[in-house]
């Protein structure tokens, strides 16, 4: 009785906020999990998806729809950008997100470590990645004096006090705790 008639060619506005909203849910898995195979499982996705998207572009171009055109196009700019984003700052979204999540849980275990003899600061392995032998490590470390404090702000690289080896990033986590990520193939207890 009622048939169902396309609409009239025109620019569907909420197509890239969907392409926004479905970048960021499809990122949150990469965000808890192991970086190297999640993180190029989100990309493979994105671009299979951003494939489709193509062809249904090339659909709608051969029919004329000009409109829906601009509405794929703008979309597909939109998930890009910020699947872009998302993947330069995989390390700094990364830490993040597992500090507010299991953040009690990695200081229990960093406190319940011996006190160095040395005057080393303790710490954890708290994350890492790499292939083929190039392994970048970077470890949870309890300051109680802050003495990382200055490093983290300014960026600063090199020789740390508490630390043995050359630290590339130091991030602030929260007051007395730090990440500290080692230049590839650097450990804890195998500086070179």
């Amino acid at each position: 009785m009622f048939e169902k008639t396309a609409g009239p060619d025109r620019v569907d506005r909420r197509l890239p906020l969907y392409a926004a909203l479905g970048v960021i849910v499809l990122f949150v898995p990469v965000a808890f999990s192991q970086p190297d195979i999640s993180l190029l499982g989100y990309v493979l996705l994105i671009t299979f998806i951003s494939l489709a998207s193509i062809v249904v572009f090339l659909r709608d171009a051969m029919a004329r729809r000009t409109w829906s055109c601009v509405s794929i196009v703008s979309m597909l700019i939109v998930g890009w950008t910020i699947s872009s984003v998302l993947v330069a700052n995989n390390v700094v979204i990364r830490g993040a997100a597992r500090w507010l999540v299991w953040s009690n849980h990695y200081k229990a275990e960093v406190l319940a470590k011996p006190i160095s003899s040395d005057g080393g600061l303790k710490h954890i392995e708290w994350d890492g990645w790499g292939w083929a032998g190039q392994d970048t490590t970077v470890y949870l470390v309890f300051d109680p004096t802050d003495s990382l404090s200055t490093a983290a702000r300014s960026h600063e690289s090199g020789m740390l006090s508490g630390i043995p080896c050359e630290v590339n990033v130091v991030r602030r986590r929260e007051g007395h705790w730090y990440s500290a990520q080692f230049y590839t193939n650097e450990f804890w207890d195998r500086c070179h």
